[in-house]
């Protein structure tokens, strides 16, 4: 699979954007600040119908326009797919395939996968829980479309059943049968999303420690582990008995939207004894793990995106990442650099079709130098 073209309207800081794209190997060229990662971020949007940099859809719209939409078209074998992302301000977004509107935007999610690997990665060691359970729901709602439902309707329970705690709260009146009607469905929910993440990290585990030990080429011990009260033995009693400490905390304190995934060097966390490099070479093997674990399950291979990665990894680790370019581990990629001798430079010995593309203050021409 990859992506044959991209047009774009009032997206961000391109006002009209027009490229077709090699299925090889495409590089996306120029200053900081010009526009290069936009692009990543409109082919991302073609895969799951959003932005991975910013959620907040009125900031997507170039500046002084009323909407955006961002268009393209993606070859599997024989079969050429249309996809188009729009929002316009007052509105909801719309997303179609071939023409016609979804009727459930969520229903798109994992037809057309991609794998990011940005210079923000090293948040899902240095942030808080949400962000290492986002990466996980990414990965398994690319690959388990019921997944994504139970998911989507445990988070709609959980709204629901925190907005009546804060209005039990402020009416100072208390209803224990009503409350218990979001009991039952958020631990039935729940249950099932605690075991379907605990399976992927048993599946996921032997490709991530594959391709960190490649990249390190160490002994050093590495692991991630899921934490999950959902799967202790009593819990949906000890939920059940939570009661008044939720309507005091006015929100609910127990369930699997509490989980994490622990990121260890040895026995201790990465982010706390771990060097940059041993940090870095965790979270790109984090991201081509992703990216195996999605062509086993599939039977293609997602599209990659790498954006500024040549300024993160030192010369070694990019040493091995090119040699598995060079092999044709992977298929369509699209590499964004501010310095287009360093990119020629690094995939001089890339035997692959490359296709650069530059980019200047939201304009882009393809060129062939």
């Amino acid at each position: 699979m990859y992506l044959e073209n991209l047009s774009l309207t009032f997206f961000k800081n391109y006002q009209e954007c027009s490229l077709n794209f090699s299925q090889n190997i495409n590089c996306i060229l120029g200053p900081n600040g010009s526009g290069k990662t936009n692009l990543l971020d409109a082919i991302y949007y073609l895969s799951f119908t959003k932005s991975a940099f910013n959620v907040v859809e009125q900031q997507n719209i170039h500046h002084g326009q009323e909407f955006y939409s961002v268009r393209g078209s993606f070859r599997h074998s024989t079969k050429k797919t249309r996809v188009q992302c729009s929002f316009k301000s007052g509105e909801k977004k719309v997303v179609k395939k071939d023409g016609t509107p979804y009727q459930r935007i969520s229903d798109h999610i994992g037809m057309f996968p991609v794998v990011l690997i940005s210079p923000y990665d090293t948040d899902i060691l240095r942030d808080g829980s949400s962000i290492r359970r986002k990466f996980m729901d990414v990965i398994i709602s690319q690959l388990d479309p019921g997944y994504l439902q139970n998911l989507l309707k445990y988070q709609r329970t959980l709204l629901q059943r925190n907005q009546l705690l804060k209005e039990f709260a402020s009416k100072q009146k208390f209803d224990a049968h009503l409350l218990a009607s979001y009991d039952q469905p958020l631990l039935v929910l729940g249950e099932k999303i605690a075991h379907r993440r605990f399976e992927f990290v048993q599946q996921f585990m032997p490709l991530f420690l594959d391709h960190y030990q490649t990249l390190c080429e160490a002994s050093e011990s590495v692991s991630i582990q899921y934490k999950s009260e959902a799967l202790d033995s009593g819990f949906q009693q000890r939920f059940l008995n939570n009661h008044h400490r939720d309507l005091s905390l006015q929100r609910t304190e127990l369930g699997v939207h509490k989980d994490d995934l622990t990121c260890l060097l040895g026995d201790h966390l990465i982010r706390k004894i771990g060097s940059q490099g041993q940090q870095k070479s965790f979270v790109v093997a984090l991201k081509l793990a992703q990216f195996d674990l999605i062509n086993l399950e599939k039977g293609f291979k997602p599209i990659l995106l790498l954006d500024d990665i040549f300024d993160k990894l030192d010369d070694h680790r990019i040493g091995k990442l090119i040699e598995m370019v060079s092999g044709n581990r992977f298929g369509q990629i699209f590499i964004t650099d501010a310095r287009p001798e360093r990119t020629d430079r690094i995939l001089e010995t890339v035997d692959n079709e490359i296709k650069k593309i530059r980019v200047e203050q939201g304009h882009v021409a393809e060129t062939n130098d």
